[in-house]
């Protein structure tokens, strides 16, 4: 079982101190853009709860394996992630903002002293997740016309073409096309 709250314990609330804290973070599915990415496993956090005087600094990683289809060939690989988890907590809402952040950048610690820490772990995942997945830099995708995985070899559709003759193009039937001036 996955527990992703801090209870913040009496003595954070004197400035300077710090309490370390890590647990397992249960996450079966993120979605990422147009991407799923699944978690067999629970992801381990670790962070570290400080006060700044006035609010709680929350720093730390999440890490586990994420497995998605590549965007290239469609086969399904696993990778290695780890996340940092940052957060900013205002100790009360008399409390002013800092200047320099923005409204989305801070909350405020709740009237219950828990800290719960799901956003934040997703949100260091997010920050991650590569833009395109792909199983190898190098992967070769799968043939446009008959689909086989050309990272496995070439494909029977490159042995029916010559070398002279310009490959399969869709589009080709709209040369003949004669336009009036």
């Amino acid at each position: 079982m996955s527990d992703t709250r801090i209870l913040v314990p009496s003595e954070l609330f004197a400035p300077a101190e710090s309490s370390y804290f890590e647990g397992t973070y249960d996450l079966e599915i993120l979605k990422a853009g147009p991407d799923l990415y699944e978690f067999a496993a629970p992801l381990a956090w670790q962070a570290t709860v400080t006060n700044t005087g006035g609010a709680l600094l929350v720093t730390g990683t999440v890490e586990g394996t994420a497995k998605t289809a590549c965007a290239r060939c469609l086969n399904t690989f696993e990778f290695p992630v780890t996340g940092e988890i940052e957060g900013y907590y205002l100790l009360s809402e008399e409390e002013d903002a800092p200047e320099d952040m923005d409204e989305d950048e801070f909350s405020y610690l709740p009237k219950n002293n828990v800290i719960e820490l799901d956003s934040l772990l997703k949100a260091a995942l997010l920050l991650e997740m590569p833009l395109v997945p792909l199983c190898d830099d190098d992967c070769k995708g799968i043939c446009p016309d008959c689909g086989a995985d050309l990272n496995e070899g070439p494909c029977a559709c490159g042995e029916k073409q010559s070398a002279d003759e310009a490959p399969a193009n869709p589009f080709s039937v709209l040369k003949d096309i004669t336009f009036e001036s």
